[in-house]
This record gives structure tokens, C-alpha cells and sequence, in this order.
């Protein structure tokens, strides 16, 4: 789908999009319309169950005169409350409504409402933005589709009195949503297609934004003491990869960077401790974590960040054969710290522990953020309403949750504590990879902290926001790319030179 921005003017063709806000008081295009069609739109509003609320959308078919298709009245609900997550969520219903009724080219009216939290252009600019995120569709493997039950909108223009500045605000968001789209088409990949290898291949395609790319193969890593990572891939026939991304965009290269860690299981059974037959299929995307900080790195490349940032990624697969690990392995991790493996499917903090340490000892970063696909458990704690927050630095942490907020990734602080930490002491090795069956995201978050050391830390248990069972304004069913905003934003609010 094409977005454009275009001077404010009714289109000859078409659906027109307008804004009605909440108790049904007219934007002014909705006003002029209604006055086009002789009272119209009025008596449809009257008509319906219409209020103007955020969630409120009426479709007119548009009357003889007109050079349109219909007219699409939005609800926009109070002028206060427009702000960037209420116009993002705007934008999708759009899209889903015009695809839903087979229109090709819409056009959306964005009037100057006093009291709005944003200006036009960047009202207009986050419309836009949602509505591309919501356009997003996996559809390269559907070979016979009927087209009725393909996307109709090809064209999307968003108009208003200043284009320009709205094309302007626009442009760093479309480079998010660039890293957006391609994180949720990994994420969607089948293991059979996306494999560590395939993955690092995929990766190595963020040379062309600017960021220095490098992968190590086992042999490397065996070399390094990473025999926490390689454990995890030994039962696979597909080769374990850690892929190191660099994006130097502070003016000083010196500078200590920023860095994110992500798990990479590219399909997880479990291993030895092999998980149920029933929805197994959905562990393609236990790699959703390091797709997210590949696609954080590309939201940052893209928009010309102005920030020094690493990004570190384990890549393994986890099946179960003969020269799979076994419950009751104990591994030397690449800290020198031995883990006694009692499950084997808790295998995503192995591979963790050993990319969090070669990120700590050899970048020295500010701080470091792992995002991880990690425990069921943090599902049964937050559902999929939010993602698991842990961290030894409460400033950083307070950061977190803020930009998950703005950009709609909602986070929750879990605890850490001695008490969680005794739960993972083993009688055979410095540690054990699970707990018990209590407390279980905790336990997990206290392993990871073994590996950071004092350096300021924090964990993103994503296991319940990497897939979506159902749309949502701005995201179809299934993979979200959660973590790539919400990175970017800490970034932007944080800590990127001005």
C-alpha cells in the first residue's frame, strides 16, 4: 500500500475519510461534506449508534453529485485525548474498514481540532504511520487466493494543509516501520526456511543502512568457552550462529554504546525435555527476541540515529537426537560459571548467559536490555497484556516502562531478591537452569543476572507479545515485532545526542 501526502482538497474519486469527534461535533470536513450532500451526514449519524468515540466508524455510500465511492466517518473521540497512539489506532481501523469493502484509493481529511495534544502534520504523520503498520500482511506462502480475499487499498493519501511538514514527520517513523514490517515477516518464517544460519544471513542484510555486521560460527564460539549456547544446538543438524551488530552513529565512536541482546531459538521442541505435540508449530517464533533487536538496529540505522548501539543475538536450534544435551548435563558457560541443566527446554537463558556475557566483557556497554521469548510462565502472571519487566537499575527500568507506554508496548516490573535466587542453587554445579515450579519468569530473570555483573541490566520476558491471536488496531493476528518501538523510543527519549 502507497502513502502519500497531499494538500487539503476533496478527491475526485475514491472514499474520503473525515473526523468526527466524540458527541458527534463535526471536524470541519465532515461539516463540509454533510453540507455537499444536503444534511447527509447528519441524518446518518442520527441514524446510527454513532458517537464519535475512538472506536466509532459509519459508512456512507456516497450520494449521486459526488465523485466518490463513499464517504467514511472515524470517530476521533475527545480533541484531548488525540494524541500519537489514539491517531496510529485511527489509521489501522481505516485500512481494515477500506480493505474490508474492497475500496483501492481512499483519501483521509486531517483538519486543524483546537485542543488536540499534536499538530496537524504530526497527527497526520502517526494516521499514517498506523495505517502501514495495520496494511502488514504474510501472505508469500498463499499461492491460490481468491483476489476478493487479497487487500483492495493500494492508495492511501492523507491530506491536509501542510503536507509537507506532515511528509517530515512521517519520514523517521516509516523507517520504523520499515524495521517493524521485516522483524514481523522473520518472526512469521517457518524453521524450515529460517534457521541460524538463514537467520545471520537475513541479518547481514543491515550492511546496506550502515551497520557493521559479524558472525560467529561454532567454532568461534567453542574458542570463546560459549558451551552454554553450544549445548542448546548440539542436537541440531543446523549450526549455532552469534551475530554482533554495530550501528556508530554518535559523533563520538568512543563513546560506550548502548546494547541489546536477543534470544534466537529458531524453532525450540524442547530437546530431551521434549514439549506436547499440541501447538508446537507456534515455536517457530521463540526467535522473536533477536528479531526484535535486529529490527531495533535497523530502526536505528534507518532513521540515522544519532547513538552508538550493539546488538548481540544467540542462534540455535533445540531439537532432540542423539547428540542432543540431557538433564543432568552440566555446561561450562563462557563466565566460567557451571550450570547444571535439569530441563532441557529451558534453553533460552543458556543461550543468554553466554551472549549477555561476551556483550558485557567485550563492549563495555551503558547498560544492556536482553528481550527473550523465555518462560511460559510469564504468561500465566500478565497474560498477553504485557511484558515481563526485570532489572537491577531502577532509572533504567522507569525508562522502560515509560516508552513501552508511548508507543504502546506495555511493560510490568517483576521483583528480584536472594529469596528467588537460592531457588536456582545447585548440589552439583554453581547453578541450575530452572527453579521450580514457582516464581518461575523470576527464577529465570535471576539465572540471566548471573552473567551481567554490575553492569545496568535489564530483561524483557516477551513471551506473551511476540504473537498475536487476534487483530488489533495497528497489528493483524500474529507476529507483532514488540520490542522494535519501544527500543527506539528509550533511544530517542534518552539517549541519543541532540
Amino acid at each position: 500500500m502507497k502513502i502519500a501526502f497531499a494538500k487539503l482538497e476533496q478527491p475526485t474519486s475514491g472514499a474520503i475519510v473525515a473526523g468526527v469527534l466524540e458527541d458527534r461535533n463535526l471536524t470541519p470536513t465532515a461539516a463540509e461534506l454533510d453540507r455537499q450532500t444536503g444534511g447527509a451526514v447528519t441524518r446518518a449519524l442520527a441514524g446510527s449508534r454513532f458517537k464519535g468515540k475512538p472506536e466509532d466508524l459509519l459508512a456512507l455510500v456516497a450520494p449521486a453529485g459526488l465523485e466518490l465511492s463513499r464517504i467514511v466517518l472515524v470517530g476521533l473521540g475527545k480533541p484531548d485525548a488525540l494524541d500519537a497512539l489514539a491517531l496510529q489506532a485511527t489509521g489501522g481501523r481505516i485500512v481494515a474498514h477500506l480493505n474490508s469493502v474492497g475500496e483501492t484509493t481512499a483519501a483521509v481529511a486531517i483538519d486543524d481540532i483546537p485542543g488536540a495534544k499534536l499538530p496537524p502534520s504530526e497527527l497526520a504523520a502517526h494516521l499514517a504511520f498506523g495505517a502501514r503498520l495495520r496494511s502488514y500482511r504474510f501472505d508469500k506462502y498463499r499461492t491460490g487466493e481468491k483476489p476478493e480475499d487479497k487487500p483492495s487499498l493500494t492508495t492511501l493519501t492523507v491530506m491536509l494543509d501542510d503536507a509537507a511538514g506532515a511528509s517530515r514527520a512521517y519520514d523517521p517513523l516509516e523507517k520504523v516501520g520499515d524495521a517493524v514490517i521485516w522483524t514481523r515477516d522473520l518472526v512469521s518464517e517457518p524453521a524450515n526456511v529460517l534457521y541460524p544460519e538463514t537467520l545471520a544471513k537475513e541479518a547481514r542484510k543491515l550492511a546496506e543502512v550502515g551497520v557493521d555486521v559479524e558472525v560467529l560460527g561454532e567454532e568461534q564460539m567453542r574458542k570463546l568457552g560459549m558451551n552454554a549456547l553450544l549445548a542448546v544446538g548440539q542436537g541440531s543438524a543446523r549450526e549455532s550462529q552469534l551475530v554482533v551488530m554495530r550501528w556508530m552513529g554518535a559523533a563520538d565512536e568512543s563513546q560506550a554504546p548502548i546494547a541489546f541482546v536477543g534470544k534466537g531459538v529458531t524453532f525450540d521442541t524442547g530437546g530431551i525435555s521434549i514439549k506436547p505435540a499440541g501447538g508446537m508449530e507456534d515455536m517457530k517464533w521463540d526467535m522473536a527476541g533477536s528479531a526484535a533487536v535486529i529490527g531495533a538496529m535497523r530502526a536505528l540505522a534507518g532513521r540515522k540515529a544519532k547513538v552508538n548501539a550493539v546488538g548481540v543475538v544467540g542462534l540455535v536450534e533445540n531439537m532432540p537426537s542423539g547428540t542432543a544435551q540431557r538433564p543432568g548435563d552440566i555446561v561450562t558457560s563462557m563466565s566460567g560459571q557451571t550450570i547444571e541443566v535439569i530441563n532441557t527446554d529451558a534453553e533460552g537463558r543458556l543461550v543468554l548467559a553466554d551472549a549477555l556475557w561476551y556483550c558485557r566483557d567485550r563492549f563495555k556497554p551503558q547498560f544492556m536490555i536482553d528481550l527473550a521469548t523465555l518462560t511460559g510462565a510469564i504468561m500465566i502472571a500478565l497474560g498477553k497484556e504485557h511484558a515481563g519487566l526485570f532489572s537491577n537499575n531502577d532509572e533504567l527500568a522507569d525508562r522502560l516502562l515509560a516508552a513501552g507506554k508511548e508507543v504502546g508496548e506495555p511493560l510490568w516490573r517483576l521483583p528480584l531478591g536472594e529469596a528467588y535466587d537460592k531457588l536456582i542453587k545447585s548440589d552439583v554445579a554453581d547453578m541450575k537452569n530452572v527453579g521450580g515450579r514457582h516464581g518461575g519468569s523470576i527464577t529465570a530473570a535471576q539465572f540471566l543476572q548471573r552473567f551481567v555483573k554490575d553492569t545496568p541490566w535489564a530483561h524483557l520476558d516477551i513471551a506473551g507479545m511476540a504473537w498475536s491471536d487476534k487483530d488489533s488496531p495497528t497489528t493483524p493476528k500474529g507476529a507483532t515485532a514488540f520490542g522494535v518501538r519501544l527500543l527506539d523510543r528509550l533511544i530517542a527519549n534518552h539517549y541519543e545526542e541532540k
